[in-house]
């Protein structure tokens, strides 16, 4: 096949020419050198191979990517009964840096892409990054954030969070391939791989079959890190650990919902600390409470692979005190509960799970095993529920999520002061559609509470008080609190205040299949019903285009500036460990 393929694609059809569509990676990707990655081309027709020819600056490009050709006449799985023809392959790889066009034609048709190989410094920057990922961190939550816990008098801040103090920052732009519109697993999967991705998509270049994971593959962070080095993994979040933040650190999908696969993908990278929820995906389908199914037991090969299991905070503390740098740690069968449920309200599934240890024991315990590698680590930690309360626009419970979030951003700035060789890089992966407008005064007369929202000189300052000196409110439930609302929406009640008996629910599925208000708050004193701007299949508030921040500090951190792509983020982590060193 190598000699029949010299080159590589575009295609003609029998009777008329045929542009190649589609060549992976995409124009203008960015490509760490002597990183592997699959190249596909796909056809709009079924062509002959000897219709085909693909360069790569003017080179066949089988020869400069260092791997066998692989042609399909007719692509299987494709929608709607066409035939197509696609050129694969797998494994490619490119060791010298620069300005690389690939290619393709067929008959009179051509189809160029550029890619840019980059290389990096021959010698490391840090030892050690923590990436810090509030999962739908927008401006607001943080400004809310600072103004629950520290409190604002005259107009100025009565004291700071800690991602406030990081000297570096950039906006960065989160749209996916295939729209400007993005979710948690192509942002994650830009932030890990370099490389741009579609919705729902992890560690591929979404192609037009419909197997999720036969998609053209990029390699990602946990895989460069195994492949160069000796350097520790960590993967902390609230979310299940198969859910498309963390998943993004190792795996490999069109579909991140293939949530069974994503933890047999932890096992292949087998990142030395992993805590977080989601057991019920490492449990074999006998098992009560299984989400598999197979019979694989993923914590038993885990253990067998050297893990100290954790299953509540307890038997973390224990595992940090005596294990030997691997911990497989699993708190809940799905997501985690929130930090207003699991530590102030007791509400959520706290009754089922009530000792699961909080972000901020997770990330100390991370640091405490990741530092004893003399060669350093890269974590990644994320505050997964800012999201997950935003959605149904459940603000208390995500600014309790965003605060818990920043103290855990402040373990790793403190572990930097006696660790400097160590990069903070503290971002989103996108925004919500969220603004602070003022305030909600109960004590302004009248029974209407829209009535009761202080914007202007009326908003006011909020009386939230922290006596005990935790960093959170003592009480969301206060007479004069925050107003957030959300610009996006499904039909649902507005009753501007705290959701004491557990986390909102705004709209619920109808009898015709789509999502109206939830009546549960109806009857709420002052409610208002607010007419969603969503689509009726929508059951809460989605994603903003919006940019989100990102903040860091450390060696390598002054490269984080102006407007950056979230692929351009990756480059940057490559950099400061020197993934990528050139050689003679």
């Amino acid at each position: 096949m190598r000699g029949l393929l010299a080159l590589l694609t575009a295609t003609t059809c029998c009777v008329s020419a045929a542009s190649a569509t589609t060549v992976y990676p995409l124009d203008r990707a960015t490509i760490l050198a002597r990183s592997p990655f699959d190249m596909k081309v796909e056809f709009d027709a079924v062509v002959k191979p000897d219709e085909v020819t693909v360069t790569v600056n003017g080179k066949p490009a089988e020869d400069v990517l260092g791997q066998d050709v692989e042609f399909v006449e007719k692509e299987e799985g494709l929608k709607d009964g066409v035939e197509a023809s696609a050129v694969l392959i797998r494994g490619a790889s490119i060791a010298t840096p620069g300005s690389y066009t690939v290619q393709a034609k067929a008959g009179g048709e051509t189809k160029s892409v550029t890619w840019n190989v980059y290389g990096t410094p021959a010698a490391p920057k840090a030892k050690n990054i923590i990436f810090f990922l509030g999962d739908g961190l927008s401006v607001a939550h943080r400004t809310a954030a600072r103004i629950m816990s520290k409190g604002m008098t005259e107009g100025k801040a009565n004291g700071r969070l800690n991602m406030d103090d990081l000297d570096h920052m950039a906006f960065i732009g989160t749209s996916s391939t295939g729209a400007i519109a993005t979710d948690s697993a192509n942002t994650m999967s830009a932030y890990m791989t370099g490389h741009k991705s579609a919705v729902n998509a992890l560690g591929v270049y979404a192609d037009r079959t419909k197997p999720s994971q036969d998609d053209p593959k990029v390699e990602t962070i946990g895989e460069a890190l195994r492949r160069t080095g000796g350097k520790s993994v960590g993967v902390v979040s609230t979310a299940e650990l198969e859910d498309a933040t963390p998943a993004a650190v190792v795996s490999h999908t069109r579909l991140r919902g293939d949530k069974a696969d994503i933890v047999g993908m932890f096992y292949d990278v087998k990142p030395e600390i992993l805590l977080g929820g989601g057991s019920a995906y490492f449990l074999p389908q006998a098992t009560n409470g299984s989400k598999r199914k197979d019979d694989k037991d993923y914590i038993q090969m885990f253990r067998d692979a050297g893990y100290t299991l954790a299953t509540d905070k307890s038997e973390l503390e224990q595992a940090n005190g005596t294990n030997s740098g691997k911990i497989l740690g699993l708190f809940h069968t799905g997501n985690m509960d929130v930090t207003l449920d699991r530590d102030f309200l007791h509400k959520g599934t706290v009754d089922k799970f009530p000792n699961q240890p909080g972000l901020v024991q997770m990330t100390q315990v991370a640091l405490d095993q990741l530092s004893k590698d003399e060669d350093g680590f890269f974590l990644m930690v994320e505050g997964a529920s800012i999201d997950k309360m935003s959605h149904p626009m459940d603000w208390d419970r995500a600014e309790f999520e965003t605060i818990e979030f920043d103290k855990a951003v402040g373990l790793g700035m403190d572990f930097a002061k006696t660790h400097p060789d160590t990069l903070i890089v503290v971002t989103g992966d996108h925004t919500h559609g969220v603004s602070l407008i003022g305030t909600v005064d109960d004590e302004k007369p009248g029974e209407e509470m829209r009535e009761k929202v202080g914007t202007y000189a009326e908003a006011g300052f909020p009386n939230y008080e922290d006596k005990d000196g935790d960093g959170y409110p003592d009480r969301v439930d206060v007479t004069r609190r925050l107003a957030m609302f959300a610009n996006n929406y499904p039909d649902y009640y507005e009753t501007f205040r705290p959701k004491m008996d557990g986390p909102f629910e705004p709209a619920v599925k109808g009898a015709d299949g789509t999502y109206v208000a939830n009546e549960q708050y109806k009857d709420v004193p002052g409610a208002v019903l607010r007419t969603g701007n969503l689509p009726k299949s929508a059951d809460s508030a989605v994603h903003a285009v919006d940019d989100v921040v990102l903040q860091a500090t450390g060696p390598g951190s002054e490269e984080f500036k102006g407007y950056m792509e979230q692929s351009d983020v990756y480059k940057v982590l490559a950099d400061v460990f020197a993934l990528a060193p050139a050689t003679n």
